[in-house]
């Protein structure tokens, strides 16, 4: 039975315990690109300006990131400050494993979709296939790295660390059946409530469904989330049609070319040809 999480939106606090937690037992560095050294010392210049959020994105050493999003319209007419633990989503129908030249990637039994780090060639097809932007690559590693689900914890029998350290429970780690049981009774709740634009996302429609599914309080695309992600194979249809038009013209140019050559080496020299003088 496939293992996921439920992520209750609704009450995440933005404490960024999951964020540390995976980094932590994860082995995770900071980030490179997010540090200088001063005075023989690291120093963060990694400030976004965007609300509490310093994350900004989630990269090869940053599995998890909890996006803070500031909704006010801009006659501020109304304001709403939302927080969300964003990770991979674990989907059923996963577009990076599609694309993986090597089966570096790959589904578990438990449903949980892992990078094998020992097959990966650090082609980086994968990055682009993911229509959540969860994948990326390591630059020191020469790999692609993203979230496991604590693959090694679950197959423990043990819940993942950012479930774990939740304190309000926004993260709930389980099977995914039971999960989306609860889940649609805190929406229920939620409705309500008088919260109408509560939604699931992740049901079937989305991928064949995600293992990692959300509550949100607003639509999607608020919380930075894709509203109808597609398989790679379907985004690249008009690509590949002008890539296979593009290469038949070139065939035909050269084939013509080709035969032009031939048939002015076959053609023989009729030119006028000067007479030697025989005096």
């Amino acid at each position: 039975m496939a293992k996921g999480m439920f992520v209750d939106s609704s009450i995440c606090i933005g404490c960024k315990a999951c964020q540390v937690a995976c980094k932590e037992w994860n082995n995770l560095a900071g980030t490179p690109t997010r540090f200088q050294t001063v005075d023989s010392r690291p120093q963060a210049v990694n400030f976004t300006a965007n609300s509490y959020d310093n994350t900004a994105h989630m990269t090869a050493y940053d599995w998890r990131h909890v996006r803070f999003i500031e909704a006010i319209p801009p006659d501020r007419s109304s304001a709403a400050w939302y927080m969300m633990s964003d990770s991979c989503k674990h989907c059923v129908q996963a577009g990076c494993m599609n694309v993986c030249p090597t089966h570096a990637i790959t589904s578990t039994d438990l449903g949980n979709v892992v990078v094998q780090q020992d097959i990966c060639n650090g082609c980086r097809d994968c990055i682009g296939a993911c229509p959540f932007g969860v994948i990326s690559y390591n630059n020191e590693t020469g790999v692609a790295a993203k979230c496991t689900l604590c693959d090694d914890r679950i197959h423990a029998g043990l819940e993942t660390a950012c479930a774990k350290v939740c304190p309000t429970g926004s993260i709930r780690f389980g099977d995914v059946d039971e999960l989306r049981v609860l889940a649609g009774q805190r929406l229920a709740a939620l409705k309500q409530a008088g919260f109408s634009k509560a939604n699931i996302y992740g049901e079937a429609s989305i991928l064949g469904g995600l293992n990692v599914f959300y509550l949100l309080l607003d639509d999607p695309q608020v919380y930075g989330q894709p509203p109808n992600p597609q398989l790679p194979e379907r985004n690249q249809i008009a690509g590949s049609l002008i890539s296979a038009a593009t290469a038949v013209v070139l065939g035909l140019s050269a084939l013509i070319a080709f035969r032009q050559r031939r048939n002015t080496q076959a053609t023989p020299d009729t030119t006028p040809k000067e007479v030697p003088d025989a005096r």
